[in-house]
């Protein structure tokens, strides 16, 4: 996870007048208001610097937007890399400007070692108060890999190269059943292959050729008053997945996943956020479809997947703090680990690290966190919106 990031888009962020510097403008920020006048043709000049206003040169904060970012990266294992990342905010009711934005991101990265990635997630507010949730994955990607528990992930010596294909997709349909209450069928299905492995027997016998199909159903409550930036309210999920057997799964097993989160403010301009969440898989998962700790949300510092199994569970504390014009920190405070039952819940790794946040639009954040964990783990993340 230790990442060099030598993007002038991200070098220049905190500059002075709240005005950030990218390779190049890569797409104009255009209103998606049905109900708006006609635009005014705009000189070249003024598209660049609506581009990087607040609100995108819009003249009302709530209008839809769409921005390109991105820049070059060196990451040790892959190489040289270059990332894309496009990101949209918009209504399907462009004339009511009292609901929140629908919003979604599409990313994309290709490196000089032939390793590619393409992202995309969307989260869909319908005007009857339903919502369409979808993430989408396919990578060709270089990681490391400790074996399975968290006895194995705890083993420097384990750590070996692993090469695999992943494609993703899940999809979640959620329909308002009363208030800030909606309820839905989810669906999924991803695909795994281990190209190279270094140590094929920590792998314990499974497959290297993983496919997975998913159905169950989700629910939340959500009373948050942004869902990229949330200062006030609470959110609560529970999402059950089932893969049986007779839809054609080798590894049958089914997954239990809980999140809840609350905000609150502070003082001026600083917000309390705090995140619970736990993974429970029942059955056979394999080794691709464990729980996971870290990632760019949750346990932010460790490697995903060094400290994998059945089951996990992690909490958080973050401070996020508005210290100037576009410019804010935030600091975290955290624990969580993964176990195989309840005898073998015997320990707590540890996880805090501090983050720069800029806000490219109006409530959209960019994010550089830099976390920190167990015997000195690491990692720094770059992404769009806050962890949670």
């Amino acid at each position: 996870m230790k990442q060099l990031v030598i993007s002038l888009s991200l070098l220049l962020l905190a500059s002075a007048q709240g005005v950030s510097a990218m390779p190049a403008v890569l797409a104009d920020t255009v209103a998606a208001d049905s109900c708006s006048a006609a635009p005014v043709k705009k000189s070249f000049f003024r598209k660049v610097y609506d581009y990087f206003s607040l609100d995108g040169g819009s003249s009302t904060p709530s209008t839809s937007t769409f921005s390109v970012l991105g820049g070059p990266y060196y990451e040790s294992v892959s190489g040289l890399a270059i990332s894309l990342v496009g990101a949209a905010s918009f209504r399907l009711n462009g004339c009511d400007t009292t609901t929140q934005l629908s919003n979604a991101q599409l990313s994309g990265t290709y490196t000089t070692n032939n390793f590619w990635s393409l992202n995309f997630s969307s989260n869909i507010l319908f005007p009857n108060e339903s919502r369409l949730i979808t993430k989408m994955a396919f990578e060709y990607q270089p990681s490391y890999y400790w074996g399975m528990g968290y006895d194995n992930g705890n083993i420097d010596a384990n750590k070996m190269m692993q090469k695999k294909y992943v494609a993703s997709i899940e999809a979640e349909l959620l329909f308002a059943i009363t208030g800030d209450f909606r309820m839905g069928p989810k669906v999924q299905w991803d695909y795994v292959k281990s190209d190279t492995i270094a140590k094929p027997e920590l792998l314990e016998g499974q497959d290297r050729v993983l496919r997975n199909y998913g159905v169950g159903f989700a629910a939340e409550y959500d009373t948050r008053d942004m869902i990229t930036d949330a200062k006030t309210g609470c959110y609560l999920y529970l999402g059950q997945t089932f893969r049986p057997k007779f839809l054609w799964n080798h590894y049958a097993f089914s997954t239990t996943d809980i999140k809840a989160s609350y905000y609150r403010p502070l003082w001026r301009d600083c917000t309390l956020a705090a995140d619970f969440s736990a993974m429970f898989n029942f059955g056979n998962p394999s080794w691709a479809k464990m729980a996971q700790i870290g990632d760019t949300h949750r346990m932010r510092g460790y490697y995903q997947g060094r400290y994998r199994d059945k089951h996990m569970l992690t909490a958080q504390v973050e401070f996020r703090q508005h210290i100037w014009r576009r410019n804010g920190i935030v600091v975290w405070l955290g624990c969580g680990n993964v176990f195989h039952d309840a005898k073998s819940f015997k320990h707590i790794l540890p996880n805090y690290g501090i983050g720069y946040r800029f806000a490219f639009r109006r409530r959209m954040n960019i994010r550089l966190d830099y976390g920190f964990g167990k015997s000195g783990q690491t990692g720094f993340m770059f992404s769009l919106n806050e962890a949670f």
